[in-house]
């Protein structure tokens, strides 16, 4: 898709109004539009010419997350190793739940505001059930683990973080312990072992 390139003040106007949405998003502030353009130190008129709803302006405060998890998926894909690549897209994308507030309400949307957003979340999808699949027709993955099974689970361990809490660095570790243990259960179990 090719975009007319905003002139340099609206390309300010527009960083400036993402910057504060981030901002509010990190503080688990909810997204008014009106508040993001006081806090800009714009109009409402000029948030709404790029916004048009908070969603979509959520949207994009996700987008270079959602980006970054897109492209490890596609790294993890090209990994030789089925179980070690699904645990480092796992643990990759746990971390991204754990430290970026933008990423739940948006993948947990029933509804897109911004097609570039459906775009990567359908990437982000496949990716997840096509490294699955591998890792289960490797024998590494418990045959019963179905591709919707990890979405609730990875939600589990995310909103158990959240309730044991912390500064980012400690999310994180407690993230990952937790990750550890629930893969830990989807391992298939060695031939011959108990």
């Amino acid at each position: 898709m090719t975009t007319t390139p905003l002139r340099r003040d609206a390309a300010r106007n527009w960083e400036r109004i993402v910057a504060v949405a981030r901002d509010l998003v990190d503080q688990g502030t909810t997204l008014q539009l009106n508040d993001v353009a006081r806090r800009a130190g714009l109009g409402v008129g000029t948030v709404y010419r790029h916004f048009a709803t908070p969603e979509a302006l959520l949207e994009t405060v996700a987008t270079p997350c959602l980006e970054a998890l897109t492209a490890h998926g596609e790294r993890a894909l090209a990994d030789p190793d089925p179980w070690h690549a699904l645990e480092g897209f796992l643990t990759r994308t746990l971390e991204a739940q754990v430290t970026d507030a933008s990423l739940a309400p948006v993948t947990a949307a029933s509804e897109d505001a911004l097609p570039r957003t459906t775009e990567l979340k359908t990437a982000l999808w496949s990716s997840g059930r096509v490294l699955l699949d591998r890792a289960r027709a490797a024998g590494a993955v418990r045959p019963g683990l179905a591709p919707g099974d990890l979405v609730p689970l990875m939600c589990g361990i995310a909103y158990a973080v959240d309730v044991h809490g912390g500064d980012p660095a400690g999310r994180v570790d407690t993230a990952r312990r937790y990750l550890a243990t629930l893969l830990e259960g989807l391992r298939a179990a060695a031939p011959g072992g108990a």
